[in-house]
């Protein structure tokens, strides 16, 4: 099991990497033609499958590579790099086409029901932070470690909750503005979280960069 203040930078990482706050006008365009009591179902059941997603990942995902053959380093590596992306686009106060298309983005403002796609899958809980709680499983088999792992996603998933249920107040009170700013700065830390991915998994694949 890992010291508490690294579960506190996987919840960080986990969160930065899920970023409620910019799925807010996301989630404000969707809903638009929805009904109000709809919409107000919409945020249970995108942050329930959210922490679905997550935990699963977190249990079953090293499974899933072993199976395929895939080591963990690779792994890292992999997964690293598809976050530096990530943050990139989030730099730039976008959101990266490994979350959602623009095809993907039409075809959801048909759709009856956006709660679980695209809103959790992939736009919340896509790629990024799937490799991110497997990545993160890799560290320990203690069980309380896969605790810990779905403790974080399960206050990752309430975060979402309390974003998307206060949607329309939070997109006044920071407008596009502030939340384009948040972004920028949640995207710093997603770069820094993705190199230390890319280092530890390359150091782990070619040993001979230690020395």
């Amino acid at each position: 099991m890992l010291e508490w203040t690294e579960y506190i930078k996987i919840f960080v990482a986990i969160l930065v990497i899920v970023n409620p706050l910019g799925a807010v006008p996301f989630y404000i365009s969707l809903t638009t033609n929805v009904a109000p009591a709809d919409r107000r179902r919409i945020p249970n059941t995108t942050s329930l499958s959210i922490a679905v997603v997550l935990i699963a990942s977190a249990l079953v995902g090293e499974a899933l590579l072993r199976f395929f053959g895939i080591s963990i380093a690779s792994f890292r590596v992999g997964g690293g790099i598809l976050l530096m992306l990530m943050a990139i686009s989030m730099m730039q106060a976008r959101q990266s086409r490994s979350r959602q298309t623009p095809e993907e983005a039409m075809e959801a403002e048909e759709k009856d029901s956006i709660a679980v796609v695209p809103l959790a899958i992939p736009l919340l809980a896509g790629p990024g932070a799937i490799s991110t709680m497997i990545i993160y499983a890799s560290l320990s088999n203690h069980p309380m470690h896969y605790g810990m792992l779905m403790v974080s996603g399960i206050l990752v998933a309430a975060a979402v909750w309390t974003a998307l249920l206060s949607a329309e107040r939070v997109a006044r009170l920071l407008g596009r503005t502030g939340i384009n700013i948040a972004m920028r700065l949640m995207g710093i830390l997603l770069a820094a979280i993705a190199i230390e991915f890319i280092a530890s998994g390359a150091l782990d694949l070619l040993p001979g960069l230690q020395g």
